[in-house]
């Protein structure tokens, strides 16, 4: 995949560092000179800008890219950043504050893929330390293969089969099931899958777009297309403010 990091902080850093090393492709959006430096360095392609600029984003030729993380310090660059990416039919990643309300949070949610907020990982991994448990087994886990939480839609062909049974790659695993509105656990041998279920599973990169094919009972060829275009605002609004004020 050709992903395009927006920020090149420690969490756009750490992003990087972990696709590239998968063998994916990495353009690096960044406006701070030091950090710029950095990347190239480490040999990434660099676009030296503002994030939030559609033109520093042209550069970066999103036509090209499949997936944009908009991963700076500031939240409203970041959705910026994927308000574009959406028009270039990429799969958009945005960074927030677990700060935000939830008001603001539904806001953002609509217009992305995807919603990382990395204070709520550490505090995660804090809690399972401290009852005991080894949350750097998650993180060994992800270092390769890919986490999903995937929504079982009103016209899903697999509505009606037990969770345990569902067939999915060998390259895929699901650990983890949750009504509409609950949380998720461990499934039973004869839970049954209803709409508005959400599914979590473990994969390989390739094996996820297959499980959600499955789902949504589509082509698994096409599924990457149609994910790109899944939970997006037709029009969202833009900011002014630089991408690299990723203090962290």
């Amino acid at each position: 995949m050709r992903c395009v990091i927006v920020g090149y902080g420690r969490v756009g850093t750490r992003t990087a560092d972990l696709l590239a090393t998968e063998g994916h492709e990495v353009v690096v959006v960044e406006n701070d000179p030091a950090k710029v430096e950095s990347a190239r360095e480490s040999g990434f392609t660099v676009v030296e800008g503002d994030g939030s600029a559609t033109a520093v984003l042209a550069e970066a030729d999103l036509d090209a890219a499949d997936a944009v993380g908009g991963l700076t310090g500031d939240p409203e660059t970041n959705f910026a950043v994927c308000a574009v990416a959406n028009d270039h039919g990429c799969r958009t990643v945005l960074r927030i504050s677990e700060e935000f309300s939830a008001a603001v949070y539904r806001e953002y949610s609509e217009g992305v893929d995807e919603i990382i907020y990395p204070e709520q990982l550490g505090a995660a991994g804090a809690k399972t330390a401290l009852l005991g448990g080894d949350f750097s087994v998650l993180a060994d886990i992800t270092e390769r293969l890919s986490a999903a939480s995937l929504t079982v839609p009103e016209d899903s062909p697999v509505v009606g089969e037990r969770v345990v049974t569902l067939d999915v790659p060998d390259a895929a695993r699901i650990y983890a099931h949750g009504r509409a509105g609950e949380s998720l656990t461990i499934p039973l041998p004869r839970t049954a899958i209803e709409p508005g279920d959400r599914l979590a599973l473990i994969a390989d990169p390739d094996a996820v777009a297959s499980v959600r094919a499955t789902i949504h009972g589509t082509d698994a060829s096409l599924s990457d297309d149609a994910t790109k275009g899944e939970g997006r605002a037709a029009e969202a609004g833009t900011s002014g403010r630089a991408s690299g004020e990723d203090g962290e």
